[in-house]
C-alpha cells in the first residue's frame, strides 16, 4: 500500500495548482447532496398531508411542490457546475502529465532510449496516461458526491430517528470491509495488466516497423506465436482484474440490501407504535436507498482508481528516471567552433565491467578529414557518440576548440556537427520540411540549392507535388536511397563547421555515389570531417585514417602510409580489392 500511497501523494501534488476548482467542486457537491437529501423530506411532508380519501390539503401540497421544483432546478445546476469543475481538474492534470512525459523524453539520456523498448515508453506516455485520466475523472465525479451523500444522509436520518439510524451505522462497516478486501487484489491485477499491455504495444510497434524483414525471413509464424503468448497472458490478468472488479458491485449491493431491509423492518415497527409518521417512514426508506447507492458507485470508483493507480505508477516511474545532467551555469556557449578536436586518454564502456574504448588519444586540426575504419563492434559509432556528447566519457577528456566538451553546453556541441547516418530518419511532413528540419527560418530557394547539392533535386521534381510532397512516417513511400539523399540535403542546408558521415552512402547506387562524393568533397572543404566507412574506397583521400580494433586505435596514418606498413589496414584493404 505504501507504493500506492506514494502514487496518490504525487497525484495530489499535480492537483494542487487547481485547488480552487477542487474547492468549488466540493462546494457544489455539498449543495447538490444537501438539496437531494432535502427533497425526501418535502415528499414525506406531502405524504402526511394526504390524510385519507377525500381529505387532502391541496394548498399545502401545492406549496410543497413549488419548493420541490426549486430544489430540483438548483440541484441540477449544482451538479452541472460540479461536473464542469471536475472535468476541468482532470483534463488539465492529464494535460500537464502528458506535457511532462513528453518533455521528460527530450531530457532522458540516450542510454535510457537504447536500453528500453520504444513500445513500452509509448505505452506509458499514451495508454497509461489515458487510463489514469479515466480513473481520475470517475474518482472526482462520483467519489466526492458519494462520500458527501453518505455523511449527509446519516445526519438527516439521525435528525429524524436515532434508533433506526443505528441499524444503518452498524451494518455499514461490512460494506467497507468487502470493498477494501476486493480493492487490494484488483490493484495487483491491474498493475500486471498494464505491464503486459506495454509488452504487447512494444511487440506490435517492433513488428510494424520491421514488417519487410519479418516477411523476408519467414518470421510470421514465430511473431504470431509470440503475440499469442503475450495476448494469452494479457487475457488471464485482464480476466482476473475484471473478475475481482466485477464482484465488488454485487457484494456491496448485497450489504446495501441488508441495510434497506433493516430500515424497512425497524421503520414499520416504529410506525405501528406511532414513533414515526408514514411520511417519515417514506422519507427514511428513500434515505436508506440514497445512502446505499453511493456504496455501489464508490465500489466501481475504487476499481477504476486501482487501475488508475497502477497506470499512474508506471507513468511516475518513467518520470522518475534520471535525466541528462544539466549543463552547469558556467557552461560555455560556442557559436562556431574552429574545427579542432583532441582526445586525451579517453576510456568508455556501456557496461562498467566491459571496457570498450581504452586510453584513446587523438589530435585533429581544423579542416582535417579523419576516416574511422575497422571491423564491426570495434567502437567506431561509440566514438561518434562521445564526440556528440550522446554519452559522456568514463575517463579522460575530449577537447573542442581548446575547451573540454564537459564545460560546453550540449546544444552548443551538437550544433557544431552535421550528421549523415547509415540509418535514415524522416518525420511525417513535406519533403521541404524534412530538408529544413532543425534549421529554423529558411527560404525555398535555400532548400532547393541544398537538394541540388545533394543530387536529390531531380527525383524530388519528378514527384507529383515536388517539394510539397507529403511523406509518410520515416519516409515509408520513398526508397532507401532517396531517404538518404534527403538526409544529406538536410546537412547541406546546415553546413556546420564539423561533419560526421557514418556510412552515408551505403544505400546509394554506384553512379549516384560518385556524384554524392563530389558533393561531399565540396561540403568538406575547410570543415573538420569524420568519415566512418566499411568500404575503404571512400576513405582514400582522408588526411588521417584511424584503424580501430577492440576499442583501440591500432594504426594511424594516410592511405599510402598504412598500405606500406603491411598491417591490419592493408589486410582489410586487400580483402576488399583482391
Amino acid at each position: 500500500m505504501r507504493k500506492k500511497d506514494g502514487v496518490w501523494k504525487k497525484v495530489a501534488g499535480l492537483i494542487r495548482p487547481y485547488g480552487h476548482y477542487l474547492f468549488f467542486s466540493l462546494l457544489f457537491a455539498v449543495v447538490s447532496v444537501a438539496l437531494t437529501l432535502y427533497a425526501p423530506i418535502l415528499v414525506g411532508n406531502a405524504v402526511d398531508e394526504i390524510i385519507g380519501k377525500g381529505n387532502v390539503d391541496f394548498v399545502k401540497i401545492l406549496e410543497i411542490l413549488r419548493k420541490l421544483a426549486v430544489v430540483i432546478i438548483v440541484t441540477a445546476l449544482a451538479q452541472w457546475m460540479m461536473n464542469l469543475c471536475n472535468n476541468t481538474i482532470t483534463f488539465r492534470v492529464v494535460r500537464d502529465v502528458r506535457v511532462m512525459a513528453f518533455a521528460h523524453l527530450q531530457k532522458l539520456p540516450l542510454q535510457y532510449v537504447d536500453s528500453h523498448p520504444s513500445g513500452d515508453t509509448i505505452s506509458r506516455i499514451i495508454t497509461d496516461v489515458e487510463q489514469f485520466s479515466d480513473g481520475l475523472l470517475m474518482g472526482f465525479s462520483q467519489l466526492f458526491t458519494g462520500v458527501v451523500t453518505i455523511v449527509g444522509t446519516l445526519v438527516f436520518m439521525l435528525s429524524i430517528n436515532v434508533k433506526i439510524s443505528l441499524v444503518v451505522i452498524l451494518i455499514t462497516p461490512l460494506s467497507f470491509f468487502v470493498a477494501g478486501f476486493i480493492a487490494k487484489r484488483t490493484y495487483t491485477m491491474f498493475h500486471r495488466q498494464s505491464q503486459t499491455r506495454a509488452e504487447m504495444t512494444s511487440l506490435v510497434n517492433e513488428m510494424v516497423g520491421a514488417q519487410k524483414v519479418v516477411q523476408a525471413f519467414g518470421y510470421k509464424e514465430r511473431a504470431l506465436k509470440e503475440f499469442e503468448e503475450i495476448n494469452e497472458r494479457l487475457k488471464e490478468c485482464s480476466l482476473k482484474a475484471t473478475f475481482f472488479s466485477s464482484i465488488t458491485n454485487p457484494s456491496t449491493r448485497f450489504v446495501n440490501n441488508l441495510v434497506y431491509t433493516g430500515v424497512g423492518i425497524m421503520g414499520a415497527l416504529g410506525a405501528i407504535r406511532g414513533a414515526i409518521s408514514v411520511g417519515q417512514l417514506s422519507c427514511f426508506l428513500t434515505y436508506a436507498n440514497q445512502y446505499t447507492k453511493p456504496f455501489n458507485e464508490i465500489s466501481g470508483v475504487v476499481t477504476e482508481l486501482q487501475n488508475a493507480a497502477a497506470c499512474a505508477k508506471r507513468v511516475f516511474d518513467y518520470l522518475d528516471e534520471e535525466t541528462e545532467e544539466e549543463d552547469s551555469v558556467a557552461a560555455l556557449e560556442i557559436g562556431k567552433a574552429d574545427g579542432s578536436l583532441k582526445l586525451d586518454k579517453v576510456s568508455f564502456s556501456y557496461q562498467k565491467d566491459r571496457k570498450l574504448l581504452k586510453n584513446l588519444n587523438l589530435s585533429v586540426k581544423p579542416g582535417q578529414r579523419i576516416a574511422i575504419v575497422g571491423p564491426t563492434g570495434c567502437g567506431k559509432t561509440t566514438l561518434i557518440n562521445l564526440l556528440m556528447r550522446f554519452y559522456d566519457v568514463d575517463e579522460g577528456t575530449i577537447y573542442m576548440s581548446g575547451n573540454s566538451i564537459m564545460e560546453i553546453k550540449r546544444d552548443s556541441v551538437r550544433k557544431n556537427y552535421g550528421m549523415v547516418l547509415q540509418e535514415t530518419w524522416l518525420k511525417s511532413g513535406s519533403i521541404a520540411q524534412n530538408i529544413a528540419y532543425g534549421k529554423g527560418d529558411v527560404t525555398r530557394e535555400q532548400i532547393v540549392d541544398a537538394a541540388k547539392a545533394a543530387h536529390a533535386h531531380s527525383f524530388i521534381k519528378r514527384m507529383e507535388h515536388g517539394y510539397d510532397t507529403l511523406i509518410t512516417e520515416d519516409g515509408g513511400n520513398l526508397s532507401q536511397g532517396q531517404k538518404q539523399l534527403l538526409c544529406i540535403a538536410r546537412v547541406m542546408l546546415k553546413l556546420p563547421p564539423m561533419l560526421i558521415l557514418d556510412e552515408a552512402t551505403s544505400s546509394i547506387d554506384t553512379r549516384t555515389e560518385i556524384m554524392i562524393q563530389q558533393a561531399f568533397e565540396k561540403m568538406m572543404e575547410g570543415r573538420t570531417s569524420f568519415i566512418v566507412a566499411h568500404r575503404l574506397s571512400t576513405v582514400r583521400k582522408a588526411d588521417c585514417i584511424l584503424v580501430m580494433k577492440d576499442g583501440n586505435i591500432i594504426e594511424q596514418g594516410t592511405h599510402e602510409e598504412l598500405l606500406e606498413k603491411r598491417g591490419f589496414y592493408a589486410n582489410l584493404y586487400e580483402s576488399q580489392f583482391a
